[in-house]
């Protein structure tokens, strides 16, 4: 199952995706952990996003998209696999979409953790971080919701996205999780197959 997974800071989507990855046993696909380690081994994608992440800059997509289609072709992705802080933009996405396709491996689900953000401020501004301010929090979630509600719509639209309630204990809300990828997985077995020649 190839799925992703949007949530704002403080959702408990770190937390969530964990089970997940477990529950399903697909890899995480995490575009910061694909910068670190072609950086570190030198790779020439590493070298290209090193050049701009060394100036302030952000990485451009073609690089990011690079990284993420060298990842899907390793073996341990063929069954499936759970992007995480990818995509962030609506260009991400389409491009994730055109690749996929032309794979014959399209996205199976997008799921999305809401929780209202008097919530969000609530549990972050408890832990006691200098960063976890009520007002440094709101534009964190203002830059969020700005940034990812292109992407809810876009996949809602495609039929894919399913919005998970995340306020409740882990373990309600992880079985609020489970019911919608067990619900899609069932669908997807009972795809009818394409006729042969």
């Amino acid at each position: 199952m190839r799925l992703i997974f949007l949530g704002p800071p403080g959702a408990g989507k770190g937390t969530q995706s964990e089970r997940l990855l477990r529950y399903l046993r697909i890899p995480h696909l995490s575009t910061g952990d694909m910068l670190r380690s072609a950086i570190a081994g030198r790779t020439p994608e590493g070298a290209r996003a090193e050049e701009y992440m060394s100036s302030g800059q952000l990485v451009p997509d073609p690089i990011i998209l690079e990284l993420v289609a060298a990842r899907l072709e390793k073996p341990d992705c063929m069954s499936g696999a759970l992007f995480d802080g990818f995509p962030r933009t609506l260009g991400q996405a389409q491009a994730l979409d055109d690749y996929l396709q032309q794979h014959g491996r399209p996205l199976d689900l997008v799921l999305e953790l809401r929780v209202p953000d008097e919530a969000v401020i609530k549990r972050l501004s408890g832990r006691g971080r200098t960063d976890d301010r009520p007002e440094v929090i709101a534009q964190r979630l203002k830059a969020y919701w700005s940034q990812t509600r292109p992407l809810t719509d876009y996949y809602s639209q495609r039929g894919l996205l399913e919005t998970i309630d995340g306020i409740g204990s882990p373990d309600e809300v992880f079985d609020r999780i489970k019911r919608a990828v067990d619900k899609r997985q069932s669908s997807r077995t009972k795809r009818p197959l394409p006729p042969t020649n």
